[in-house]
């Protein structure tokens, strides 16, 4: 693909969803991906649903086709010393390494940050950091939001705590190491060619996103909780019922989107309820404004509710389904869903690459790989091995 970061070489060592994540942000910006997998097993990601009936009537992994998309695969068991040597070759084509193995995992193996070339930029991605007390504990997505502190925020106050719908701390984790894997790469171009060791822990992309939730216990000592699909500080603000059994977004919390949903609502009358008048008022009688929405958008569709807002300029949205996405004629117009032509399943689609370069166009990325399609290419191509030895490898099980 092309992109700010065409011409450079990603090392995707990664399972899952973080790290594999990480990788795929710098592809999508026109970065090469290689992602080394565990000859015979390859990512775990390959083993998880919904599945897909693929070319060959075995089921085949839609997370995978999406997490796998845009990177080349190679299988090299990096357990054992030949591959390990094999690496520490292909890293001295590559500007970076992304991986996700609990810490001290690369050092055992003899292929850690200290036993490659300076100049790569080396992410690693853990659930608790590369030092500290916790650091060998094991953890996937739920631990990161839990320890985090974004896990006790979610959901309503009378009720346990929900997870959210995706996985968010393993996605938001990649999308912090993409970003500081780039800040490393132009450093080091800047500075002549030193890289860096970039740990990005599960729980710290949850906890940087915590809001004033830390300040307020420290000054006020305030302990922060849930408080569902409204703001306690203000009002109308909320998921509200519509006629047609979806749910719309309205936020209205400020004087002036208030005033602008007593138009959209024609409730001119509620601008002069001393209850309504500003938004501390509001978010006192929470409650009672937020159920006067509610009851008007009861009875229109989604539709309807949304062309009398926008016609207001009223902050609002549907909580859209997949289906919903499909069917949209803005989603469409920016291209926001890509054909992906998979080796496996064919052309279906899926979520463009996000954000783009303004003027570029919208390129899907290459479909997710199949496991070690692209070892004799790149063992090859990149680090001249010739046949005899390639097969001597893979009948040793190295690749």
């Amino acid at each position: 693909m092309s992109g700010p970061l065409q011409g450079l070489r990603v090392l995707d060592l990664g399972t899952r969803i973080a790290a594999p994540f990480c990788a795929g942000l710098l592809g999508e910006q026109g970065a090469e991906v290689v992602k080394i997998e565990q000859p015979g097993t390859g990512d775990f990601m390959r083993e998880i649903g919904p599945f897909a009936s693929g070319d060959d009537g075995t089921d085949y992994s839609l997370f995978w086709a999406v997490e796998g998309r845009g990177r080349k695969s190679i299988t090299l068991d990096l357990r054992r010393p030949e591959g390990q040597d094999v690496f520490r070759r292909l890293a001295e084509h590559a500007d970076v390494v992304v991986e996700n193995f609990r810490p001290g995992t690369l050092e055992r193996w003899n292929i850690g940050p200290t036993e490659l070339p300076d100049r790569l930029v080396t992410v690693r991605i853990s659930s608790f950091g590369q030092d500290g007390p916790y650091s060998p504990r094991p953890g996937l997505d739920r631990i990161g939001i839990g320890y985090g502190g974004l896990l006790h925020l979610t959901g309503y106050p009378d009720r346990p705590p929900v997870r959210i719908g995706v996985t968010l701390s393993d996605y938001l984790t990649g999308v912090f190491a993409a970003q500081a894997a780039t800040a490393a790469l132009y450093a080091r171009d800047a500075r002549g060619g030193t890289g860096a060791v970039i740990d990005a822990a599960l729980y710290g992309a949850a906890l940087r996103i915590l809001e004033w939730t830390l300040a307020a216990y420290d000054t006020l000592g305030i302990v922060r909780s849930r408080e569902g699909n409204r703001l306690a500080n203000s009002a109308p603000l909320d998921n509200y019922p519509t006629a047609d059994g979806k749910y719309v977004c309205i936020v209205a919390g400020s004087d002036t989107n208030f005033s602008r949903l007593c138009k959209a609502m024609d409730r001119l009358d509620l601008l002069e309820d001393p209850n309504y008048a500003r938004l501390a008022d509001r978010a006192a009688h929470g409650d009672e404004i937020n159920g006067v929405v509610a009851d008007w958008t009861s009875t229109l569709a989604a539709t309807e509710i949304e062309e009398r807002c926008v016609a207001c300029d009223v902050p609002v949205a549907t909580a859209y389904t997949a289906a919903d996405i499909f069917a949209d004629p803005h989603m469409a117009a920016r291209g926001d869903l890509v054909t992906v032509d998979d080796p496996v399943i064919g052309e279906h689609r899926q979520q463009a690459p996000f954000p783009r370069v303004v003027g570029d166009p919208v390129v899907a990325p290459a479909g997710a790989p199949r496991l070690g399609a692209h070892t004799r290419e790149v063992l090859g191509g990149l680090l001249g091995l010739d046949d005899t030895t390639v097969e001597a490898l893979a009948s040793e099980g190295i690749i």
